[in-house]
């Protein structure tokens, strides 16, 4: 890239790199062409890598590594779209409550899956699950 940002090239290359890897995966040619839905799904995948290299690097004491994919991080989040604050899914999450009827922790599960469903690409699901946790 002309403007020399390193960051955001090996993040463009790892892109590309996992948008290949999922039209393999699905059976296409690499030289066709991802939905938006798939690319998204691919983009996310690649933020929680980052997020989860960046917890075990925070582990292991290792500050460079940490601010690296931090800087990657930021430059994935900048392509998904934004998501939902933790009231919005509260809300969302106590409608789905009383419509489901769910009543007791022990079907927790049902709720959590039917908003999962519901909230796909637009809320975190580590979020949700708080949430869900919260309620009961």
């Amino acid at each position: 890239m002309l403007s020399q940002d390193l960051v955001r090239l090996e993040t463009m290359r790892a892109m590309i790199a996992g948008f290949t890897n999922e039209l393999v995966a699905k059976g296409k040619k690499p030289s066709e062409l991802l939905t938006d839905e798939e690319a998204l799904a691919v983009i996310a995948r690649l933020a929680k890598q980052r997020k989860d290299s960046i917890e075990q690097f925070k582990k292991g004491n290792r500050e460079d590594l940490v601010r690296i994919e931090e800087e990657q991080l930021e430059v994935l989040q900048a392509y998904l779209p934004t998501l939902m604050e933790k009231s919005e899914i509260e809300k969302i999450a106590r409608t789905k409550k009383e419509e489901l009827g769910v009543s007791d922790a022990a079907k927790k599960g049902m709720l959590m899956s039917a908003l999962m469903k519901d909230l796909k690409g637009r809320a975190d699901g580590t979020l949700v699950k708080e949430v869900v946790d919260s309620l009961f």
